[in-house]
């Protein structure tokens, strides 16, 4: 494990906790932004509100995500991010395989801020287009369990989705 990670406890239809080895040596902006971001408790109980399965699980819209504190609207969750400024893309050649962790970002490459994605699949269509900023090195069976949301809606999750009840910057 590298010197920067996040452990997730994650409760919801998948119950458990999820520990994520950052790259900062590969992405250390994003690395960085993540640690950051636990410290403050941003990411205390935001949920996981677009999740396809076959494909990922994307959580971390701090301004809309958090159903603990703020203005949580599932209907506006994912179109959130950070206080913080957007970051420039670190893109490499880490392959976006199962259990690797990435930055969601818009059209623009350089947009990423607050929000992430975990593989549950491989996904080499993503190679060298999205940030790859970590990798699952306990409970991906915990990730294997979050509710999934409609295809048809691409991954939105109806009713309640699962959340990140408490996410620890491990440094």
């Amino acid at each position: 494990m590298g010197d920067l990670g996040l452990r997730i406890e994650v409760a919801g239809q998948a119950k458990g906790t999820v520990v994520i080895d950052l790259f900062e040596d590969i992405a250390p902006g994003h690395a960085e932004r993540l640690i950051e971001l636990a410290r403050a408790g941003a990411y205390d109980g935001v949920v996981f509100h677009r999740v396809i399965d076959g494909f990922m699980a994307q959580t971390g819209d701090v301004q809309f995500g958090a159903t603990d504190s703020g203005p949580f609207d599932l209907a506006r969750a994912g179109m959130g991010g950070s206080d913080l400024a957007d970051l420039k893309a670190e893109f490499s050649d880490v392959a976006f395989k199962r259990g690797l962790v990435g930055m969601a970002r818009s059209q623009n490459p350089d947009s990423a801020n607050s929000q992430f994605f975990i593989m549950f699949e491989d996904g080499p269509f993503l190679n060298g287009q999205y940030t790859a900023i970590g990798r699952v090195i306990h409970g991906m069976e915990v990730v294997d369990a979050i509710k999934r949301g409609d295809r048809q809606s691409n991954g939105s999750v109806r009713g309640t989705p699962d959340r990140m009840v408490r996410v620890t910057a491990l440094d």
